[in-house]
């Protein structure tokens, strides 16, 4: 809608300013863009009246006014009169009085105003209130800063828009380590106080900084009032997730937990100069709000400078729920050699709402081609669902005994009554798992719904890898039945007899709310070769799991066939899945045999995990890494020493790339004793045909691309992930029809068997980035399973390679179409 705005600077000497001055409007229905009034014209000079042109969203009522200016140009202070506001259409019209100076030389020394609306349709303005903030930096090394702080308070009725941080009450040097400064943030009240948004420019060289807290209360009010922000964590390129803003809400618990991550993918055109050295910002709008001007600094895929040709950037942004997204603003700053910019595309993944957003551009950004603007809002071009995951938060403590620290890969999986999560890898930038700390992870994966089990372990690798975990605490957000606040008692109430009074106090009764429901998990053990039972990997119970839960020991009896060549030198790895979960994939690394898989020997090896219940198949495989990998298993004995119960899985087939179908894993399922014990001729064949029966054969089609250098000399693997379970780490080592595998242009075929997966959902499928030429165009995969009905295409088109696309080398893919073609199998 178009306004007109009336802007007096009063007649004061030097009332006048030459800095370009920005606005922002409020209303009952939400808040316009921030829009800049360029002072080109010899606009604001003193004594003057300017009248400008804008165009406003439908807000409603109008509630306030901001202006700001840049407190950089030499002549910037202004001393403002008032402003008007006034519909075109309707004549609807506010004022907004200010007589104050925005200069950094004068009066408080800010350079933003908020002006509450006046005027007829205002019954009473709102009130303008100062905010105290004490901003607490932390005791570690190094957490002082000198760059430049910001911050947005954001509540019921709007928020204070983004304040630099400059004056400090009580500190000439500012962000020192252990410091508490303390700032004023004079704003239109923002009624109750939800959230704010705090970080820095990312310049200077120790900009990184460790914030402890910060604490927010009204001037004049209470300390008891206050609320209090926690954060203790980096805003630092090069420590914890590597972000330099933070948003913080006033909970104790689970701070992380009620932000949303929205993975920004920014893909920069394939064209001659399409690259460019400027900062690139983004402002997301959704139907709950927006994000804000973010800038795009830290990127997740790390491939070092940005914005390259040809190159998709990664970041990650973690904001409150801004709902459905309809719209964002991209653009740069225009500085640098090269600022100009081609983009080609955006794409925005939410995980916590299943939501993947496709927006289109293609266009230049830059103001010597096109139409010379540097920055763009678009729109999506498509709505994509994906799996929807939500938000965990683990906190992981390392014991405080001599070498407790680990410097190896840590992982997570956790397991709750509607299924388990994937491998998680707790990693970030800081250093993790030292000695005596305590560190904090987030992810999104599968809702388990109510958690019994965690498995946690690490892959051994590093000098001095051994590990004393002292606990594991693992959080998420349920919706829950809370008491409501109770409202403020009517003065009225107190001339009423006591007996009134208590049959008249509202009861604040309940409402559903968010909350966070912690599940801890206690260990107070080494995991280290060298120490205890020299295992790397743990199932915890959680404190308050069900009681007739608890650690069992499985006794794993392994077979090696007794013919030519049957023995294996190759690692060799087992899952047992049961009613309750699985054990998860453990190495069967010590036997009571020295030299262990060798033919006609029997391999005996303990696996410690939560009791699984009534065991249904387990997957065996290896990894083919040693000259003599071939291995001829003759059969699986397990003994669940709890129940005193022995679990039968015959094999009696080849594990080995170049005999029989050419698998180096299998999926066995548990046989009756007495089947064991036929001795009849025909017996193995039949055992061959039951186990058939029960396991889908999958045919999987690799397409590598057309390009030049699609094809790989790298291993590549896949993972198959169904309704009810996944495969597993398949390596594709036996092709059918090829024996150079991955060239270009080339369709190779592989086999695979597995029980029980159900419809496909996800295909997981990368390289472990080895050989001479590792680089991969992965054109589409399709996997094929007559006997389930199922044939599904998995489209890619893309690179895995790190020096290519996004530099990932790992893709999940999903299929393009999930009706299912429907085979009728031969009888």
């Amino acid at each position: 809608h178009p306004w007109s705005l009336w802007i007096w600077t009063t007649d004061l000497p030097n009332a006048g300013t030459d800095a370009d001055i920005s606005f922002q409007v409020y209303g009952e229905k939400g808040k316009s863009d921030e829009i800049r009034l360029d002072n080109k014209s010899d606009n604001f000079e003193q004594g003057q009246v300017d009248r400008f042109m804008v165009e406003l969203p439908d807000l409603g009522k109008l509630t306030k006014l901001r202006f700001w200016q840049e407190k950089g140009s030499p002549f910037a202070g202004w001393h403002l009169s008032k402003a008007t506001l006034m519909k075109t259409l309707t004549k609807e019209k506010y004022t907004f009085p200010c007589e104050r100076w925005l200069d950094i030389n004068e009066d408080d020394n800010e350079v933003v105003r908020e002006l509450p609306a006046c005027g007829e349709l205002i019954a009473e303005p709102l009130p303008v209130l100062k905010y105290r903030l004490t901003v607490c930096t932390g005791n570690v090394g190094g957490s002082g800063t000198d760059a430049s702080i910001f911050i947005n308070l954001i509540g019921d009725q709007g928020d204070t828009g983004q304040r630099q941080l400059i004056h400090c009450k009580n500190n000439v040097n500012k962000f020192e380590k252990g410091n508490m400064d303390e700032f004023i943030v004079e704003a239109v009240t923002i009624g109750q106080i939800r959230r704010l948004r705090i970080g820095h420019d990312g310049k200077g060289g120790g900009c990184g900084w460790f914030l402890d807290k910060v604490i927010v209360r009204e001037e004049g009010k209470a300390e008891a009032k206050a609320l209090e922000f926690l954060c203790n964590r980096w805003l630092d390129r090069n420590e914890d997730d590597g972000q330099i803003t933070r948003e913080l809400v006033p909970f104790l618990d689970g701070q992380r937990l009620y932000n949303i991550s929205y993975q920004i993918s920014v893909k920069t055109g394939d064209i001659p100069g399409g690259s460019s050295d400027s900062n690139v910002f983004v402002k997301l709008y959704g139907d709950k709000g927006d994000t804000g001007k973010l800038l795009l600094v830290v990127s997740t895929n790390n491939l070092g400078n940005y914005f390259e040709t040809g190159r998709i950037d990664i970041f990650t942004v973690e904001t409150f729920d801004i709902g459905q997204i309809n719209r964002l603003l991209i653009g740069h700053t225009n500085k640098g050699m090269r600022a100009g910019w081609f983009l080609d595309s955006v794409q925005i993944m939410v995980p916590v709402h299943g939501k993947n957003y496709m927006f289109p551009s293609h266009r230049w950004l830059c103001k010597d081609e096109a139409d010379g603007k540097t920055e763009v809002e678009i729109y999506p071009s498509e709505i994509l669902d994906i799996e929807q995951l939500m938000n965990y938060e683990i906190t992981v403590v390392t014991g405080d005994v001599m070498f407790a620290g680990t410097n190896a890969r840590v992982f997570i999986q956790i397991y709750g009554e509607k299924g388990k999560t994937e491998i998680i890898t707790l990693q970030n930038k800081s250093n993790n798992f030292e000695r005596n700390t305590t560190e904090t992870f987030k992810f999104e994966a599968k809702d388990v719904g109510k958690i019994f089990k965690i498995r946690i372990g690490h892959d051994g690798s590093g000098i001095g890898s051994g590990w004393f975990l002292e606990a594991v605490d693992v959080k998420h957000l349920i919706m829950a039945l809370v008491p409501k606040e109770k409202k403020k008692e009517d003065k009225k109430k107190k001339k009423k007899k006591k007996k009134d009074e208590e049959d008249e106090e509202e009861d604040g009764g309940e409402e559903m709310q968010e909350v966070v429901l912690t599940y801890h998990f206690p260990c107070s053990r080494w995991l280290s070769s060298g120490e205890e039972d020299g295992e790397l990997v743990v199932e915890l119970l959680s404190e308050d799991a069900e009681e007739d839960l608890e650690v069992n020991t499985y006794e794993v009896c392994v077979f090696t066939g007794d013919m030519m060549g049957a023995g294996t030198d190759a690692n060799v790895y087992i899952n047992i899945y049961g009613e309750n979960g699985d054990t998860g994939e453990r190495p069967l690394s010590n036997s009571d045999n020295l030299n262990k898989f060798e033919r006609g020997q029997e391999d005996v090896f303990i696996v410690t995990a939560i009791d699984l219940g009534t065991l249904k198949k387990l997957r065996i495989r290896h990894d083919n890494t040693q000259p003599y990998s071939a291995w001829y298993l003759d059969r699986v004995e397990i003994v669940d020493t709890k129940e005193d119960i022995t679990y039968y899985f015959p094999c009696n087939r080849w594990l080995a790339v170049d005999e029989d179908d050419g698998q180096i894993a299998r999926e066995l399922v548990p046989v009756d004793e007495a089947f064991m014990k036929q001795d009849e001729e025909g017996a193995g064949a039949t055992l061959g045909l039951e186990q058939k029966s029960m396991s889908t054969t999958y045919t999987i089609k690799i397409k590598t691309g057309e390009k030049k250098y699609a094809g790989t000399d790298a291993n590549v693997f896949a993972i198959l992930f169904g309704e009810k379970d996944d495969t597993g780490l398949i390596n594709l080592k036996a092709c059918k029809n090829y024996k150079n595998k991955f060239e270009q242009g080339m369709i190779n075929e592989f086999i695979v068997e597995a029980v029980d997966l159900g419809d496909l959902e996800k295909l997981r499928i990368g390289h472990d980035n080895s050989g001479g030429s590792s680089g991969w165009f992965l054109d589409w995969v399709e996997v094929d399973a007559p006997s389930q009905g199922q044939r599904l295409r998995f489209p890619c088109g893309r690179w895995l390679d790190e020096g290519e696309d996004d530099g990932a080398i790992v893709r999940d893919l999903y299929p393009a179409d999930l009706q299912t073609e429907i085979y009728t199998p031969c009888k």
